[in-house]
C-alpha cells in the first residue's frame, strides 16, 4: 500500500510515531520486531510479551536492542512513556498499557490469543494479528466486539489469507467478479505429524507441529476460512477441492497456474458468491491467486490484449508472500486510515473442523495443530451446524469420549472439551449472535 509509506514517514518527521506492542515472540514475532526496528520510519516496538520471556528478550536483542523488564503494568506504561523498550511475560498486562496505538498478536495460541485480543479490545487498541487459527475459530465475534469499541481488528498484510485479500479488491476494483480466490501449495497430506516434519522444522528454527499444521492442510485450511469469511465466498466441499498436480512429488517441476486452474471450471458460477480453494503443485508457489470474471465484451477484448486469455475466467495472481516484512504496513493501515487489511464481514461462512488423523478411542487427548490425532479442513458453517461438528480450535486439549474412525470428523458429542476456556464461551457467544433463529444454541 504505497500511501502507508508516506503517512509513516510523515509521522516520523512529526514526532508522533505509531507505538504498537507486540504478544508473541516466536519464530514469526522476532521477526516483526526486526521488521520494525530496523526498516519502518514512523513506528516503534515499545514492548514485547512472551510468557518465556527470554524470547521477549532475544526478539530485540536479534535487533540489537537490550530492553528492560517490567513485571507489572504500571512499569511497563513507565517505560512507554520513557521510550524505553520493555518486555514482559504478562500478555494482559501489555494489552492494556496505557500509550499503545495498536496490538499485534502473534503467538500462534488459541485460547491465551483469544483472551489477550480480547483484553486488547476491550482497552481501546487496535488489533493486528497473524493467527489464522484463532480467527478462523472465534474471528467474526471478536471483529463484532472491535466494531463496538470503535477500533479495528485485522489480519495482517504478508502471510497468504492477506495477500489474498488485497488482490480480491484490486480485481473488484478493475471491475472484474472475483470467483475464487486460491491459495498455492507445494504439498498436501493429510497425514504428516511432528515426526516426519522434524528435520524440516530444525533446518528452519521452527516447531515441528506447526510445520506439520501447514503439510496436513490444516493451515491452509484456516486460511482459505478466513478469506471465506472476509469476502462472503464458500467452500465447494468439505476439505476444498485443492487439485494437485504434483504426482504425489513435491520435488517434481511445476506447471503454470494458468494452465491448472481449469480445474476449477466446473466448480465456478459467474452468479454464484465464489469458492475458496488451493491448488497443489504449480508455480509461482508458494504465491497466490483470484480468478475472475466480466461480462462486458469490450472489457473481455482489452484484457485478452493485455494477456489475461479470453476467458471466461481470468487469473490473477502474486507469486510470493512476505508473512513478517508487510506486517508494519497493516497496523499502519490500521491506526492511520482505519482500514482493515482482512476481517469478516458478518457471521461465520466457513469454518475449519477436526477430522481423525488416526483411530481415536476414549481417552486419546487432541494435543495440538498439525499433532498426531487430528487435522483441520475447510467447511461451510450450514454442514457444521447441521452435523454439530466441532471446530478444530476448540478441539484442542479435548478428551475423546467415543471411539472415532480415521478420516470421519469429530462432533461436539465425541469429546470432552477443558472447563472455563474463553474460546469455548466466545464461539457460543458468536453462534448466538450469527446462527439462524431456528438454530438453537445452548
Amino acid at each position: 500500500m504505497f500511501i502507508v509509506d508516506n503517512a509513516l514517514k510523515q509521522r516520523e518527521e512529526d514526532g508522533k510515531p505509531i507505538l504498537v506492542g507486540m504478544i508473541g515472540a516466536g519464530f514469526m514475532g522476532r521477526g516483526i520486531a526486526l521488521q520494525i526496528i530496523s526498516a519502518t520510519p514512523g513506528m516503534r516496538l515499545c514492548a514485547i510479551s512472551n510468557r518465556n520471556i527470554a524470547a521477549a528478550i532475544r526478539a530485540y536483542t536479534e535487533a540489537g536492542i537490550e530492553p528492560t523488564q517490567c513485571g507489572n503494568r504500571a512499569a511497563l506504561e513507565a517505560a512507554i512513556l520513557a521510550g524505553v523498550p520493555a518486555v514482559t511475560d504478562d500478555a494482559l498486562a501489555l494489552a492494556q498499557a496505557d500509550g499503545l496505538d495498536a496490538i499485534i498478536e502473534v503467538t500462534g495460541s488459541l485460547d491465551y490469543a483469544a483472551v489477550a485480543v480480547l483484553t486488547a479490545i476491550n482497552a481501546g487498541k487496535h488489533v493486528v494479528q497473524m493467527n489464522a487459527e484463532l480467527d478462523g475459530t472465534v474471528g467474526p465475534i471478536l471483529k463484532r466486539k472491535a466494531d463496538e469499541k470503535g477500533v479495528i481488528y485485522s489480519f495482517s498484510d504478508g502471510d497468504q489469507p492477506g495477500v489474498q485479500m488485497n488482490l480480491f479488491r484490486f480485481v473488484k476494483g478493475l471491475g472484474v467478479k472475483p470467483v475464487l480466490c486460491g491459495n498455492i501449495k507445494g504439498l498436501h497430506d493429510p497425514y504428516r505429524n511432528p515426526t516426519t516434519q522434524q528435520a524440516f522444522a530444525q533446518t528452519w528454527g521452527q516447531k515441528p507441529a506447526m510445520v506439520a499444521s501447514f503439510a496436513d492442510g490444516t493451515k491452509i485450511s484456516f486460511e482459505q476460512a478466513i478469506v471465506a469469511n472476509a469476502t462472503a465466498m464458500k467452500v465447494a466441499r468439505r476439505g476444498m477441492l485443492g487439485p494437485d498436480f504434483s504426482n504425489g512429488k513435491p520435488a517434481a517441476p511445476m506447471i503454470p497456474l494458468e494452465e491448472a486452474v481449469s480445474a476449477f471450471s466446473e466448480h465456478l458460477d459467474r452468479g454464484g458468491p465464489g469458492i475458496v480453494d488451493y491448488i497443489v503443485g504449480v508455480r509461482p508457489a508458494p504465491g497466490v491467486f483470484v480468478l475472475g470474471t466480466i461480462e462486458n465484451p469490450r472489457q473481455q477484448h482489452y484484457l485478452n490484449l493485455y494477456k489475461l486469455g479470453t476467458g471466461p475466467y481470468y487469473c490473477f495472481y502474486t507469486p510470493y508472500h512476505l508473512c513478517h516484512f508487510e506486517v508494519p504496513t497493516s497496523v499502519g493501515r490500521a491506526v492511520l486510515f482505519r482500514d482493515a487489511v482482512l476481517a469478516p464481514i458478518a457471521g461465520p461462512e466457513v469454518g475449519v473442523v477436526a477430522l481423525a488423523k488416526k483411530n481415536l478411542v476414549p481417552g486419546d487427548t487432541i494435543l495440538e495443530l498439525g499433532g498426531y490425532e487430528a487435522y483441520g479442513v475447510a467447511e461451510n458453517i450450514e454442514a457444521i451446524r447441521f452435523e454439530n461438528l466441532i471446530p478444530i480450535g476448540l478441539a484442542l486439549g479435548a478428551k475423546i469420549i467415543r471411539p472415532v474412525a480415521k478420516d470421519r470428523p469429530l462432533t461436539f458429542d465425541d469429546v470432552e472439551v477443558p472447563d472455563g476456556r474463553v474460546i469455548d464461551a466466545l464461539y457460543r457467544e458468536q453462534e448466538r449472535v450469527f446462527a439462524p433463529p431456528s438454530i438453537k444454541v445452548e
